[in-house]
């Protein structure tokens, strides 16, 4: 029988928590029974022992997340959060240190999933020549098959700008369950937050708004406006090489304001930690972007490309079951369109 009773505001105490536990004890069994009482940090739990020849795991009832995402916490995030916090006293600082850290590690993704905007914007010309040859609904199949025609010449790998992006996607994941169950951040200070393990409110409302809450999380806010910002260079960058393709006004919507909506809302009551990485995160990101942009030149990125384009190719076995797929599909089309005149 477990309950709890939470405390009144200034009382210095959180909550009452009370447990009722029974035994099936019959007067010749006997029960060894060993009690933890102390906080839920990972390096402590660790080296927890009830025998010395007996590892129990205690560290994992810290939800870490599992399999990538706890390892890349266990063995990366903790250790180096751990390195820090004995010689930096401000976690905002840590954070902050970590956040470069993490972008270092990922920029060689980050540039490769530029260069890959810039070769899609260097094929522009030749993209709205083949939406001006293939104007016809009827013939999309076709436009596929000649835009994939035209990407296995210039070299350029229609994955090419989203697999790195998914290849990020563990570690964002990683650090949305680390900092959640930090218990190191708990009464930490930082700026105008007074608990990093908690939402940072600079305003209460007087009511309460579905899904969002009755306060107003500056972090939250701050993170949103630099999604907004960076969805919307990245909206740009990818629009310039995806002109006049279907579903160009839904796409925008959604990436540019829809997605930042829904972050906020589902972030004003989360850690401000984590807001607060998340914001670092979009600002280093967007200066990395801007940095990327100022080093690549579009014209001898295109003037590669149409050389390459010149050169034979060897088609990859992905190609070629695309292209096989598109032909297929394309088959089934002209079926069904047969088959309604008649």
């Amino acid at each position: 029988d477990l309950s709890y009773k939470t405390a009144k505001e200034g009382s210095g105490f959180m909550k009452e928590f009370s447990a009722t536990m029974t035994l099936p004890y019959s007067g010749q069994n006997e029960y060894k029974l060993s009690m933890y009482c102390g906080p839920n940090k990972f390096a402590i739990l660790k080296n927890v022992e009830v025998r010395a020849d007996e590892d129990i795991y205690l560290e994992k009832v810290i939800p870490l997340g599992g399999w990538i995402i706890g390892w890349f916490n266990r063995w990366i995030i903790i250790p180096v959060m751990d390195f820090l916090s004995g010689h930096i006293a401000s976690f905002g600082i840590i954070i902050l240190i970590l956040t470069i850290l993490v972008k270092l590690i990922i920029l060689p993704l980050t540039y490769k999933s530029y260069m890959s905007t810039a070769k899609m914007r260097a094929v522009r010309p030749e993209l709205e020549e083949l939406n001006k040859k293939y104007p016809n609904p009827d013939d999309a199949m076709k436009k596929q098959q000649a835009t994939m025609e035209l990407y296995q010449k210039a070299g350029i790998s229609p994955m090419g700008g989203c697999l790195p992006m998914l290849i990020q996607m563990p570690i964002l994941w990683a650090m949305f369950r680390f900092f959640p169950a930090s218990i190191e951040l708990r009464g930490q200070s930082f700026l105008w937050v007074k608990d990093l393990s908690s939402y940072d409110s600079v305003l209460d409302l007087p009511f309460s708004i579905p899904f969002y809450g009755d306060h107003v999380s500056l972090f939250a806010l701050l993170m949103t406006v630099a999604l907004f910002g960076y969805s919307f260079i990245t909206y740009k960058q990818q629009s310039a090489a995806t002109a006049g393709q279907p579903g160009a006004g839904m796409m925008k919507f959604m990436m540019v304001y829809f997605m930042p909506l829904m972050m906020l809302f589902f972030f004003n009551s989360y850690s401000s930690g984590l807001c607060y990485y998340y914001f670092l995160s979009q600002m280093f990101t967007m200066v990395i972007m801007w940095a990327i942009r100022r080093s690549v030149d579009d014209e001898k990125v295109r003037a590669k490309l149409l050389a390459a384009k010149a050169k034979p190719k060897k088609k990859s076995k992905f190609q070629e079951r695309y292209e096989e797929a598109l032909r297929q599909q394309q088959e089934q089309m002209n079926r069904e369109q047969r088959r309604q005149r008649r």
